[in-house]
Protein backbone atom coordinates (compact mmCIF):
# COMPACT_ATOMS: atom_id res chain seq x y z
CA UNK A 1 0.00 0.00 0.00
CA UNK A 2 0.72 3.98 -0.72
CA UNK A 3 -0.15 6.36 1.10
CA UNK A 4 1.62 10.13 -0.67
CA UNK A 5 0.75 13.30 1.38
CA UNK A 6 0.93 16.39 -0.43
CA UNK A 7 -1.37 19.37 -0.58
CA UNK A 8 -1.49 22.07 2.05
CA UNK A 9 0.48 21.38 5.23
CA UNK A 10 -2.49 22.56 7.68
CA UNK A 11 -5.49 22.01 5.71
CA UNK A 12 -8.41 20.10 6.10
CA UNK A 13 -7.01 15.90 5.58
CA UNK A 14 -8.63 14.60 2.12
CA UNK A 15 -8.05 10.80 0.96
CA UNK A 16 -8.17 10.27 -2.24
CA UNK A 17 -8.88 6.97 -3.30
CA UNK A 18 -8.80 5.38 -7.00
CA UNK A 19 -11.21 3.67 -9.21
CA UNK A 20 -10.29 0.05 -10.65
CA UNK A 21 -7.25 -0.55 -12.05
CA UNK A 22 -6.16 2.91 -11.62
CA UNK A 23 -3.54 4.59 -9.47
CA UNK A 24 -4.07 8.13 -8.05
CA UNK A 25 -1.53 9.44 -10.33
CA UNK A 26 -3.69 8.71 -13.48
CA UNK A 27 -7.46 8.84 -11.92
CA UNK A 28 -7.23 12.19 -9.75
CA UNK A 29 -3.98 13.34 -11.93
CA UNK A 30 -5.63 15.80 -13.50
CA UNK A 31 -7.11 17.73 -10.13
CA UNK A 32 -4.58 16.89 -7.88
CA UNK A 33 -2.91 20.77 -7.74
CA UNK A 34 -5.91 22.64 -7.79
CA UNK A 35 -7.18 19.90 -4.82
CA UNK A 36 -3.78 20.18 -3.32
CA UNK A 37 -3.99 24.04 -3.27
CA UNK A 38 -6.68 24.24 -0.27
CA UNK A 39 -6.69 20.59 1.38
CA UNK A 40 -4.33 18.30 2.93
CA UNK A 41 -3.90 15.26 0.40
CA UNK A 42 -3.31 11.42 1.21
CA UNK A 43 -3.47 9.63 -2.13
CA UNK A 44 -3.78 5.59 -1.82
CA UNK A 45 -2.57 3.33 -4.42
CA UNK A 46 -3.99 -0.05 -2.93
CA UNK A 47 -1.92 -3.17 -2.87
CA UNK A 48 -1.26 -4.40 -6.78
CA UNK A 49 -1.50 -1.10 -7.83
CA UNK A 50 1.38 0.83 -6.18
CA UNK A 51 4.40 -0.54 -8.12
CA UNK A 52 6.09 -2.89 -5.83
CA UNK A 53 4.97 -6.06 -7.13
CA UNK A 54 2.29 -6.60 -4.57
CA UNK A 55 -1.18 -8.48 -5.36
CA UNK A 56 -4.54 -6.77 -4.76
CA UNK A 57 -6.02 -8.91 -1.87
CA UNK A 58 -9.49 -8.02 -1.42
CA UNK A 59 -11.83 -5.69 -0.43
CA UNK A 60 -11.58 -5.22 3.45
CA UNK A 61 -8.09 -6.68 3.80
CA UNK A 62 -7.23 -2.97 2.20
CA UNK A 63 -10.16 -1.00 3.98
CA UNK A 64 -8.48 -2.69 6.96
CA UNK A 65 -4.89 -1.00 5.63
CA UNK A 66 -6.58 2.70 5.03
CA UNK A 67 -8.17 2.35 8.67
CA UNK A 68 -4.82 1.44 10.53
CA UNK A 69 -3.41 4.25 8.27
CA UNK A 70 -5.85 6.59 9.84
CA UNK A 71 -5.99 5.81 13.25
CA UNK A 72 -1.65 5.71 13.52
CA UNK A 73 -1.65 9.00 11.57
CA UNK A 74 -4.72 10.67 12.09
CA UNK A 75 -5.78 10.11 15.86
CA UNK A 76 -8.96 7.99 13.73
CA UNK A 77 -10.91 10.89 12.47
CA UNK A 78 -10.28 12.74 9.11
CA UNK A 79 -12.06 15.55 7.59
CA UNK A 80 -12.86 13.60 4.49
CA UNK A 81 -12.36 10.78 1.66
CA UNK A 82 -13.60 10.85 -2.07
CA UNK A 83 -13.69 8.07 -4.00
CA UNK A 84 -13.58 7.73 -7.98
CA UNK A 85 -15.97 4.77 -8.92
CA UNK A 86 -14.75 2.06 -7.16
CA UNK A 87 -12.87 3.85 -4.62
CA UNK A 88 -16.32 4.87 -3.46
CA UNK A 89 -16.89 1.43 -2.15
CA UNK A 90 -13.78 1.87 0.69
CA UNK A 91 -15.72 5.44 1.64
CA UNK A 92 -19.14 3.41 1.91
CA UNK A 93 -17.06 0.95 4.31
CA UNK A 94 -14.86 3.50 6.07
CA UNK A 95 -18.55 4.74 7.01
CA UNK A 96 -19.98 1.51 7.71
CA UNK A 97 -17.71 0.23 9.66
CA UNK A 98 -17.36 3.00 11.83
CA UNK A 99 -13.81 1.94 13.29
CA UNK A 100 -12.58 5.31 11.76
CA UNK A 101 -14.49 8.41 11.71
CA UNK A 102 -14.77 10.40 8.58
CA UNK A 103 -16.29 13.99 8.86
CA UNK A 104 -17.14 14.04 4.41
CA UNK A 105 -17.78 11.11 2.40
CA UNK A 106 -17.52 12.24 -1.18
CA UNK A 107 -18.78 9.60 -2.96
CA UNK A 108 -17.70 10.24 -7.12
CA UNK A 109 -20.57 8.75 -9.61
CA UNK A 110 -19.93 5.10 -8.12
CA UNK A 111 -22.49 2.49 -9.62
CA UNK A 112 -21.84 0.79 -6.09
CA UNK A 113 -23.00 -2.84 -7.74
CA UNK A 114 -23.20 -5.57 -5.59
CA UNK A 115 -24.07 -9.14 -6.21
CA UNK A 116 -23.96 -12.70 -4.92
CA UNK A 117 -20.53 -14.82 -5.59
CA UNK A 118 -21.39 -16.54 -8.70
CA UNK A 119 -22.65 -13.89 -10.31
CA UNK A 120 -19.30 -12.11 -9.27
CA UNK A 121 -17.47 -14.90 -10.62
CA UNK A 122 -19.07 -14.66 -13.44
CA UNK A 123 -19.18 -10.72 -14.39
CA UNK A 124 -15.58 -10.45 -13.27
CA UNK A 125 -14.83 -13.48 -16.02
CA UNK A 126 -16.37 -11.20 -18.77
CA UNK A 127 -15.17 -7.81 -17.86
CA UNK A 128 -11.48 -8.59 -16.89
CA UNK A 129 -10.77 -9.75 -20.00
CA UNK A 130 -12.54 -6.83 -21.77
CA UNK A 131 -10.61 -4.40 -19.41
CA UNK A 132 -6.97 -5.67 -20.59
CA UNK A 133 -7.85 -7.13 -24.57
CA UNK A 134 -6.82 -3.71 -25.60
CA UNK A 135 -3.17 -4.28 -24.70
CA UNK A 136 -2.70 -7.30 -27.17
CA UNK A 137 -2.33 -5.28 -30.42
CA UNK A 138 -1.83 -1.67 -32.01
CA UNK A 139 -5.43 -2.02 -33.56
CA UNK A 140 -7.19 -3.03 -30.45
CA UNK A 141 -5.17 -0.07 -28.57
CA UNK A 142 -6.38 2.52 -31.94
CA UNK A 143 -10.17 1.66 -31.07
CA UNK A 144 -9.92 1.64 -27.67
CA UNK A 145 -8.73 5.09 -27.78
CA UNK A 146 -11.15 6.40 -29.81
CA UNK A 147 -14.09 5.15 -27.66
CA UNK A 148 -12.35 6.57 -24.78
CA UNK A 149 -12.10 9.99 -26.59
CA UNK A 150 -15.89 9.45 -27.54
CA UNK A 151 -17.62 8.86 -24.72
CA UNK A 152 -15.51 10.95 -22.07
CA UNK A 153 -14.18 13.59 -23.67
CA UNK A 154 -10.72 12.85 -23.36
CA UNK A 155 -8.01 13.94 -25.59
CA UNK A 156 -5.68 11.35 -27.34
CA UNK A 157 -2.70 12.09 -23.81
CA UNK A 158 -5.20 11.31 -21.33
CA UNK A 159 -6.79 8.30 -23.06
CA UNK A 160 -3.69 7.07 -23.42
CA UNK A 161 -2.65 7.37 -20.05
CA UNK A 162 -5.54 5.60 -18.78
CA UNK A 163 -4.88 2.65 -21.49
CA UNK A 164 -1.74 2.67 -19.63
CA UNK A 165 -2.68 1.84 -15.88
CA UNK A 166 -4.37 -1.01 -17.54
CA UNK A 167 -1.44 -2.08 -19.00
CA UNK A 168 0.92 -2.11 -16.42
CA UNK A 169 -0.91 -3.73 -13.60
CA UNK A 170 -1.45 -7.52 -13.01
CA UNK A 171 -4.69 -8.92 -14.27
CA UNK A 172 -4.83 -10.96 -11.09
CA UNK A 173 -4.87 -8.05 -8.99
CA UNK A 174 -7.37 -6.38 -11.39
CA UNK A 175 -9.66 -9.94 -11.08
CA UNK A 176 -9.63 -9.64 -6.99
CA UNK A 177 -10.56 -5.96 -6.95
CA UNK A 178 -13.30 -6.09 -9.44
CA UNK A 179 -14.51 -9.62 -8.03
CA UNK A 180 -14.53 -9.01 -4.19
CA UNK A 181 -15.97 -5.38 -4.50
CA UNK A 182 -19.34 -7.21 -5.95
CA UNK A 183 -19.08 -8.82 -2.53
CA UNK A 184 -18.64 -6.48 -0.50
CA UNK A 185 -21.71 -4.95 0.40
CA UNK A 186 -23.21 -1.98 1.68
CA UNK A 187 -26.29 -1.70 4.23
CA UNK A 188 -29.22 -0.07 3.43
CA UNK A 189 -30.50 3.42 5.23
CA UNK A 190 -26.35 4.17 6.59
CA UNK A 191 -26.58 6.65 9.01
CA UNK A 192 -23.65 7.60 11.33
CA UNK A 193 -23.79 10.86 13.70
CA UNK A 194 -21.54 13.60 12.19
CA UNK A 195 -20.56 12.24 8.82
CA UNK A 196 -22.17 14.08 6.10
CA UNK A 197 -22.54 11.76 2.91
CA UNK A 198 -22.35 13.75 -0.55
CA UNK A 199 -22.88 12.47 -4.14
CA UNK A 200 -21.41 13.78 -7.68
CA UNK A 201 -24.31 12.00 -9.79
CA UNK A 202 -23.39 11.53 -13.24
CA UNK A 203 -27.15 11.99 -15.05
CA UNK A 204 -25.72 10.23 -17.96
CA UNK A 205 -25.42 7.09 -15.77
CA UNK A 206 -28.97 6.73 -15.23
CA UNK A 207 -31.46 7.18 -12.49
CA UNK A 208 -31.03 3.60 -11.31
CA UNK A 209 -27.80 4.78 -9.65
CA UNK A 210 -29.61 7.60 -8.18
CA UNK A 211 -32.20 5.49 -6.36
CA UNK A 212 -29.39 3.60 -5.33
CA UNK A 213 -27.34 6.36 -3.84
CA UNK A 214 -30.47 6.82 -1.54
CA UNK A 215 -31.28 2.79 -1.08
CA UNK A 216 -27.40 2.71 0.60
CA UNK A 217 -27.58 6.12 2.82
CA UNK A 218 -29.95 8.18 4.40
CA UNK A 219 -30.68 11.13 3.01
CA UNK A 220 -27.49 12.20 1.34
CA UNK A 221 -26.79 15.73 0.10
CA UNK A 222 -26.69 14.98 -3.60
CA UNK A 223 -25.15 17.08 -6.52
CA UNK A 224 -26.22 16.47 -10.13
CA UNK A 225 -24.12 16.79 -12.94
CA UNK A 226 -24.96 16.42 -16.65
CA UNK A 227 -22.23 14.27 -17.87
CA UNK A 228 -20.78 10.30 -18.05
CA UNK A 229 -19.17 8.86 -14.96
CA UNK A 230 -16.67 10.21 -13.47
CA UNK A 231 -16.41 12.69 -16.28
CA UNK A 232 -15.48 15.26 -14.24
CA UNK A 233 -11.32 13.57 -14.24
CA UNK A 234 -10.81 12.93 -17.77
CA UNK A 235 -13.36 15.48 -20.17
CA UNK A 236 -11.53 18.65 -18.98
CA UNK A 237 -12.21 21.76 -17.73
CA UNK A 238 -15.60 22.15 -18.24
CA UNK A 239 -16.42 19.23 -16.30
CA UNK A 240 -13.71 19.87 -13.64
CA UNK A 241 -14.42 23.06 -12.36
CA UNK A 242 -17.91 22.88 -11.14
CA UNK A 243 -17.22 19.54 -9.76
CA UNK A 244 -14.27 21.13 -7.77
CA UNK A 245 -16.83 24.02 -6.87
CA UNK A 246 -18.94 21.00 -5.86
CA UNK A 247 -16.65 19.49 -3.74
CA UNK A 248 -15.35 22.89 -1.75
CA UNK A 249 -19.03 22.93 -0.84
CA UNK A 250 -19.69 20.17 0.54
CA UNK A 251 -16.24 19.72 2.49
CA UNK A 252 -17.63 23.01 4.47
CA UNK A 253 -21.10 21.72 5.50
CA UNK A 254 -21.24 21.84 8.97
CA UNK A 255 -21.26 18.20 10.48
Amino acid sequence: MQFDEMGMKTGKVLFLLPGTACDYQTNFGSVLDRLGEKYHLVCVNYDGFDGNGSIFPDMITVTEKIEKYIKENYGGRIDGAIGSSLGSSFVGQLIQRQNVHLDHGIFGSPDLDQSGRLSAWLQSKLVVPLLTSFTKSEKKRAKTREKLKGFFEMDDETADKFMACFEKFSPVSIKNEYYTDLLTHLRDDIHVERTKVHFIYANKMGEKYLKRYKKYFRDPEIREFDMQHEQWLFGGEKYAEPVLKTIDEFMETPV
